[in-house]
């Protein structure tokens, strides 16, 4: 603007310069060039984007992941799973599930990512297996997994959550 104040075409707001700085810079650099800006949060959102708004990860009825079995934690028995729902192109959408201690993975077509897609998904799917083969299910936060207590009702499968902000971990 100092450059070329008549020509509204040259001029890029703060915002956008702050975004792109945000969105290209990684590791070392980020951290050098946060030295020289004057706000210097880690990420930018808008002042109206909030995420406890949308109720992300909030369910009153959870079993937390550190509620899980001491056979679930050390995967010496078969039979304790962990699911994330995976997002394709054209608004496509598989369940996966792997199988803790064998590493077996199932994989389960999905018609949509709301929760009762998901959890008729996944009920369809643990039907396949003999119950002694599926005895939990961890999975993370995400809305799809809301209607949670459906899918215990329906297949005696006790479900755990991971705790906010920690992905579930398969290593």
């Amino acid at each position: 603007m100092r450059e070329h104040p008549n020509e509204e075409g040259k001029r890029v707001s703060h915002e956008t310069i702050y975004r792109s700085l945000f969105i290209q810079t990684r590791g070392v650099l980020k951290k050098e060039l946060l030295t020289h800006l004057r706000a210097t949060w880690s990420i930018r959102r808008s002042r109206h984007a909030t995420l406890k708004r949308s109720g992300i990860g909030k369910f009153n009825d959870a079993i937390s992941i550190s509620d899980r079995p001491a056979e679930v934690e050390d995967r010496a028995v078969p039979g304790h799973w962990e699911g994330d729902l995976i997002a394709g192109s054209g608004n496509s959408f598989i369940a996966t599930l792997v199988e803790r201690h064998t590493r077996f993975v199932m994989l389960a077509k999905v018609g949509n990512k709301d929760s009762h897609s998901v959890i008729q998904a996944l009920i369809k799917q643990s039907r396949k297996l003999p119950k002694e083969l599926y005895r939990s299910l961890t999975w993370d936060r995400g809305c799809e997994i809301a209607g949670h207590k459906a899918f215990t009702l329906a297949t005696d499968i006790d479900v755990f959550l991971c705790d906010p902000h920690s992905p579930l971990s398969l290593l």
